[in-house]
């Protein structure tokens, strides 16, 4: 598809400088501009290669001052990294505009869908399912008996959601996701065998939220996990049954969070987090990649390590650790001193 610099200058509120009617098909970062291509200039560090970018077009803040010529239509905006943020977002409600119910697919007599449904080809959907409007189901999704979605969801190919599950609006599912699955619930016998304990809760996903690709999130045991409003979720994460993290927080990759573990708002988890099971976790607490938690975190705290203790403690104790040979060899020679002497 292609956009005039007009068209973009109305989507974005700006004003254009040059060639009204030039236009662009893809985007590109500044240092690699193509003709044909949209890019930016929000870094003051890139500010040379808008001098020299081949792209057609590029957005600029409205401070920006050439002092040489430059070749691409200029947009200016208030803010530069804001509004191809926003064109960006623009660009993906385009390309993700799609409609219809392909074939083959499967659909429950029972299951309801509200208007402007996606249904990708070898999509299923179960008996009782409710899908709200605007939703977005690609090929090879598995939907489950008794789901709710809401309005404006996107899930993409392969996503599997078990049944009972219950999503809010606008949320993302990426491919691989998987929704209510099984918790990790054994008991073992007097022989070393273990039986399963049978999973009977649910899965509430709330408005705003984004799952990436291959993350799963298992059904509560009794009762419901739950993942509140603006929740950002990362590649590959496990979630474990009955666990509720609270509202805009942000996991990365690869982070683990065992079973009835609560965690807080506003937290910001990095990748390969492990966190033990049936602890509370405060609101905006930060825990550094490669963190292990087994303990109970106030509001506010931030952590690294395994175990985690204090960052500020963590990297006062680092520099102990780097040099600890050294500090080993002075010893050393300290008591072959005192021993000599």
């Amino acid at each position: 598809m292609k956009f005039t610099a007009t068209q973009i200058a109305g989507i974005l509120e700006g004003t254009v400088e040059g060639n009204p009617e030039v236009e662009v098909s893809k985007l590109a970062k500044i240092e690699e501009g193509t003709p044909g291509s949209l890019t930016f200039l929000a870094n003051p560090k890139y500010t040379s290669y808008i001098y020299s970018t081949e792209a057609s077009i590029a957005i600029v803040g409205n401070d920006f001052v050439a002092d040489q010529e430059v070749k691409p239509t200029l947009i200016r905006v208030e803010d530069a990294y804001k509004s191809f943020s926003k064109l960006l977002e623009y660009y993906n409600q385009v390309k993700l505009n799609k409609s219809g119910i392909e074939q083959p697919c499967f659909i429950s007599d029972t299951a309801s869908y509200g208007e402007g449904l996606y249904l990708g080809a070898f999509s299923y959907l179960g008996d009782n399912v409710r899908i709200g409007d605007n939703v977005k189901i690609y090929p090879n999704v598995y939907i489950g008996d008794n789901v709710t979605i809401g309005d404006n969801c996107v899930l993409f190919a392969g996503s599997k959601v078990y049944s009972d599950s219950v999503i809010g609006n606008t949320v993302y599912i990426h491919s691989g996701a998987i929704v209510g699955a099984d918790g990790f619930g054994f008991t073992p016998n007097e022989n070393g065998e273990y039986s399963k304990v049978p999973q009977t809760g649910n899965v509430i996903i709330e408005d705003h939220v984004d799952i990436g690709a291959g993350t799963t999130i298992d059904r509560a045991t009794l009762g419901s996990t739950i993942i509140r409003k603006g929740v950002k979720l990362d590649n590959q994460i496990q979630i474990a049954h009955n666990v509720e993290i609270g509202a805009h927080t942000a996991i990365a990759a690869q982070t683990g969070i065992a079973g009835s573990t609560k965690i807080g708002k506003h937290c910001l988890i990095g990748g390969q987090v492990g966190i033990s099971g049936h602890l509370t976790i405060g609101d905006k607490v930060r825990i550094q990649a490669q963190s292990g938690i087994g303990r109970n975190i106030k509001d506010g705290e931030v952590l690294q390590g395994s175990p985690s203790f204090n960052y500020a403690d963590w990297n006062r104790s680092y520099v102990h650790f780097k040099n600890l040979p050294k500090i080993v060899q002075a010893v050393n020679k300290l008591e072959k001193q005192q021993n000599n002497g």
